[in-house]
């Protein structure tokens, strides 16, 4: 079946094109939209920035260069060429960028239009801090960000909202040698799975959608998990939250801002609005990095992974789902369903830390994740993991012995990150040396207990 979606207003059916080709070099190449601009190709500097919108969701931004084209089926996507309007009148964001005098060279500028684009249509209160937050996923190198922040500001809510039509959407697309799947149940999923062991797992795409923009290597055969149905619910109870494993990282956040207001801001520096908007926790668990940001605060919050597979659905323990390098305790006819994470007791102290060269949107060095609880002054449970430091996301059993039962103080705490050095022996890299992750690792241990107890000492780096 063909690949249906709106093209700035225009009912496309597309069934001549590898599944492998991304969005970008579709609309460039193919469709002749030169706007949309290659930058980075790998989701860092949003000169690629479009809209995607379904018939019952909101407009999101998202990286167009990591984006397969059978991923935009049943969306309706809008380019930096498709916001004019009639008579070449150009659109108010365009507008208050010109007025702001916000462009010099124009090779990002693009990006920023679609951007801004997206915000307006968000319904946000528009304040600068709202608007950083908007355009953290893109870079400009000559303007500056000033009178860009200048031009969104002046924006308001002038945009009108826009609901794009119904679109059939395909669950098969095939060209050549290559398939793409895109079951909406998952039943449906489970047997694609059993039936092709070897297929690629596509969630949000923005780390193996590297593979075609950097690398540009088919992926002969793909699964999507995005319209699977039961993959995108979040349901909660008395006892715990649990996140189907395609559901993104933005519709996460509201959820984790009440579960750990640490966790989610950890979110937000894993990246910008168009990766967080396509990229999910599942998919970040599944790639099973050690660098990964999320999988150190799921075993440090005790989180169970729910498996599913041709046997039905088992339950795996967060501390025991990676297994090696870049492997988990998934079988190969298995897929993962959802996490469950257990709603945190009030009195439990949460924090999690990444540590990397730059502050948003970079891979990371160091995570650490740290849950406990301090009863009379003593520490009453600790449950600590790491990424960054061994091949695996993994718990710190040595430093949580040296802090269970004892005074919670900065003595305790200093012991604890010496006895990281019975956890972990971390290996040198591009990212950081052996020497410089221990020593990181250690005193993120002093940062818990001075981030929990002293108020008047700050721990992190803000802007005045």
């Amino acid at each position: 079946m063909p690949v249906r979606f709106q093209l700035n207003g225009v009912l496309i059916e597309e069934d001549d094109v590898s599944p492998s080709m991304t969005v970008l070099d579709y609309l460039r190449d193919t469709k002749g939209l030169k706007g949309t601009k290659e930058g980075c190709a790998e989701g860092d500097c949003g000169a690629c920035s479009i809209t995607i919108q379904s018939a019952l969701g909101r407009v999101k931004t998202v990286n167009a260069c990591l984006m397969l084209v059978p991923q935009l089926d049943g969306m309706s996507v809008v380019t930096v060429e498709g916001l004019s309007a009639p008579g070449d009148v150009i659109h108010p964001v365009q507008q208050a960028l010109v007025e702001n005098h916000a462009a010099q060279c124009g090779f990002c500028t693009p990006g920023f239009v679609m951007a801004l684009y997206a915000f307006t249509q968000t319904g946000e209160t528009v304040t600068p801090d709202s608007v950083h937050e908007a355009i953290a996923g893109n870079l400009c190198r000559c303007t500056g960000y000033r009178p860009i922040v200048d031009a969104a500001v002046s924006l308001g809510s002038k945009a009108e909202k826009v609901i794009p039509p119904a679109i059939d959407q395909s669950d098969y697309y095939t060209d050549g040698d290559e398939d793409f799947f895109a079951p909406r149940s998952l039943g449906h999923l489970v047997a694609l799975r059993s039936d092709h062991p070897d297929a690629y797992i596509l969630a949000g795409g923005t780390d193996l959608g590297m593979r075609a923009s950097k690398d540009r290597q088919p992926y002969g055969q793909v699964i999507s998990t995005a319209n699977v149905t039961e993959l995108n619910q979040i349901e909660r109870d008395a006892d715990s939250v649990t996140f189907g494993a395609a559901v993104n990282y933005t519709r996460v956040l509201p959820m984790l801002d009440e579960l750990a207001p640490s966790f989610a801001q950890l979110v937000r520096r894993i990246g910008s609005r168009q990766i967080r908007n396509l990229g999910t926790i599942g998919g970040n668990i599944c790639n099973a990095s050690p660098i990964g940001d999320t999988p150190p605060c799921l075993i440090a919050l005790d989180a169970t992974m729910i498996a599913h597979g041709a046997n039905g659905r088992r339950e795996i323990s967060s501390d025991e789902f990676f297994t090696d390098y870049r492997k988990t305790a998934l079988v190969p006819d298995e897929i993962l369903e959802a996490i469950r994470v257990p709603n945190p007791e009030p009195d439990l102290i949460f924090r999690a830390y990444k540590v990397s060269k730059r502050f948003d949107q970079d891979i990371s060095a160091v995570v650490g994740a740290f849950a406990l609880k301090v009863e009379d002054g003593i520490v009453a449970s600790v449950r600590i993991a790491f990424g960054g430091m061994a091949a695996t996301p993994a718990c710190a059993p040595a430093c949580e012995a040296a802090l269970l039962g004892k005074p919670w103080s900065l003595e305790t705490a200093v012991a604890a990150g010496a006895a990281l050095r019975e956890d972990f022996m971390p290996l040198t890299d591009f990212r950081a040396s052996q020497g410089y992750r221990a020593r990181v690792a250690e005193n993120l241990i002093q940062r818990v207990f001075l981030d929990t107890t002293k108020e008047d000492v700050p721990v992190e780096v803000m802007a005045l």
